[in-house]
């Protein structure tokens, strides 16, 4: 996904107004943070030839396959920075992490309980992962799943 926002010829800018519209658009689309936005004008053709370098970045990000053994590394690292969280005396514990496909990139994570995984951790790693790896205009799928 790129946010393009066209017709950017026609505004009368100052030195804040990319920033500004940016910050508006990031409001608007807060589901959307890994999203580039990219600013242009089809009729003064300015900046269209960034697109299509964007779009294979893009494409690349969504192919990327990660191997096990470096997200586990990460996922580790994450769970030093914020451990689990806990629930009625039970801790959520993560046994390990795998990637299961791409476009868009999944990933299992296997869990003892996947009631203790809440959203907001589930945010947190993606964030992780996000950091360690290039995943740009592209979603990521993150899975609980208890070991079996």
């Amino acid at each position: 996904m790129i946010i393009v926002v066209n017709k950017w010829d026609t505004l009368e800018k100052d030195n804040h107004t990319m920033k500004n519209w940016e910050e508006d658009i990031r409001e608007q689309f807060q589901y959307l943070p890994y999203a580039p936005i990219i600013f242009v004008s089809a009729l003064t053709k300015q900046r269209l030839h960034k697109l299509p370098e964007m779009i294979k970045q893009i494409s690349e990000s969504q192919n990327t396959r990660i191997p096990s053994a470096v997200l586990n590394d990460v996922i580790m690292d994450a769970i030093a920075i914020n451990p689990t969280p806990t629930d009625k005396g039970k801790r959520l514990k993560i046994f390990y992490a795998t990637q299961v496909a791409t476009k868009p990139p999944t990933f299992v994570i296997f869990v003892n309980e996947e009631e203790l995984m809440h959203f907001s951790y589930l945010r947190f790693l993606e964030n992780q992962i996000r950091k360690a790896f290039v995943f740009e205009g592209t979603p990521i799928h993150l899975i609980a799943r208890k070991r079996k």
